[in-house]
């Protein structure tokens, strides 16, 4: 059992009338609540949930949201193929409030690990051009992973400061989530070591400074008419509370519409707080469209590969970058100048005049698009996710490799026998 530390008590004995206190702090002798978010851009939520059996009660405030108390989630296969992310139920409370709609321009301006971004696109169904930042590059890695394991079409994952991104995208986003660093008071419950260790009312001053240089930053790139969802896990009222008052009163053109606060005693979830505003005042601008960079040996490659690979035509804004190909999101904007993980598709690599898909292809793909699939069953399920060969009953040439008709990677079968092709960094020990 851990110790909450005095000054905390204190804060939230201020915070709470007298006749909570005893249930507020009741909770941390409990376990953290867990959730699940499925993947509508893999199929609907009616067709997913006969296959996770794990699923609990729904989440009320998201629609592909359900709790769950399994373990270890990660090693199911169907985690391999993107069909759901392992997300905690009160964090998905700030994505629903943007209303995101297909075709918007949108920021999520801290997003690794990737909860909350993904939630987004999810919601834009491969259309319109989301922008997923992480400064710090290590974590930024693990956010395009996740983009990838979910098959999202239509983001653009970075690595810059907030500063640097205004700078370069002045009133530019309809939609914008600010998820900031926070001090953690949410997460005492979920991740008791780190959060506890971390805790200060230093930390918690720091970080109010931090937000609000953030939240000024973001603001620039708001369009007029565009909305922006300011979140924390914290229940500091120096971050959340006094931070929406000041936020407001730096920011007149900015108008308030909505903010809450989820106490774990009163919600089925950790803490949160998340705040809406509407910018009333300002302008609109627009990004000039990358420009193409295809060579004519690339193009040919991968028109042959897609007439035997698919049933119909799959990329139309193709770039070619040191021999690999992408297929880019329709409007996206000119990247050159910022540090980029990933742009729309990497569909894969032109090697001795002949295209070899990758594995992002195959993840952003849907079994009855392509000419060839393979099903694993029985123990293939495993030799695959380990980065094995296995046998099976196809036509010789590349195959998406599914999971009950989901894809999860791709292979080259060979009389018989499926090469595997799904890369080292994703194999299961």
């Amino acid at each position: 059992m851990y110790t909450l530390p005095e000054k905390f008590i204190e804060n939230m004995q201020k915070q709470l009338p007298q006749t909570e206190w005893e249930a507020f702090f009741a909770v941390y002798a409990g376990k953290p609540v867990k959730g699940v978010r499925l993947n509508p851009l893999k199929g609907d939520r009616y067709a997913l949930k006969p296959l996770l059996p794990f699923l609990g009660e729904p989440v009320p405030w998201e629609e592909n949201g359900f709790y769950t108390e399994a373990e270890k989630l990660g090693a199911s296969p169907y985690h391999s193929a993107g069909l759901f992310y392992s997300q905690e139920p009160s964090a998905m409370s700030a994505a629903p409030l943007l209303d995101v709609q297909a075709g918007e321009t949108v920021l999520d301006l801290c997003s690794a690990p990737g909860g909350k971004g993904t939630q987004l696109a999810c919601k834009m169904a491969g259309k319109g051009i989301i922008v997923l930042n992480e400064p710090v590059f290590s974590r930024a890695k693990i956010l395009s992973g996740n983009v990838e394991r979910l098959g999202i079409k239509n983001a653009v994952v970075v690595s810059e400061l907030p500063e640097k991104l205004s700078k370069k995208f002045p009133a530019y986003f309809d939609k914008i989530l600010v998820d900031a660093p926070c001090s953690g008071e949410g997460m005492f419950r979920k991740n008791a070591e780190e959060a506890l260790a971390e805790w200060s009312e230093e930390n918690v001053a720091l970080c109010a400074a931090r937000q609000a240089k953030i939240l000024a930053e973001a603001t620039k790139m708001l369009k007029k008419g565009g909305r922006l969802v300011y979140s924390t896990c914290t229940f500091a009222v120096e971050e959340d509370e006094k931070q929406v008052q000041a936020y407001l009163a730096a920011h007149p053109e900015m108008r308030l519409v909505k903010q809450e606060k989820l106490y774990p005693h009163k919600i089925k979830g950790e803490g949160h707080f998340v705040a809406l505003f509407e910018k009333t005042e300002g302008e609109e601008n627009t990004q000039k469209g990358a420009k193409g960079n295809l060579s004519r040996e690339g193009e040919r490659a991968y028109r042959v590969f897609e007439q035997a690979f698919f049933k119909e035509k799959f990329a139309s804004r193709l770039y070619e970058a040191g021999g690999v190909l992408y297929e880019l999101p329709d409007g996206v904007f000119d990247w050159k100048d910022l540090q980029v993980l990933r742009v729309g598709v990497r569909l894969g690599e032109v090697k001795n005049g002949r295209f070899e898909p990758s594995h992002s292809l195959a993840m952003c793909v849907k079994k009855e698009e392509v000419k060839n699939a393979v099903e694993l069953v029985g123990d293939n399920v495993d030799r695959y996710l380990r980065g094995e060969t296995f046998e099976a009953e196809t036509q010789n040439g590349w195959c998406v490799v599914c999971v009950s008709g989901y894809p999860v990677g791709i292979g080259k079968a060979v009389n018989g026998v499926v090469k595997n092709h799904l890369p080292k960094g994703l194999r299961l020990q």
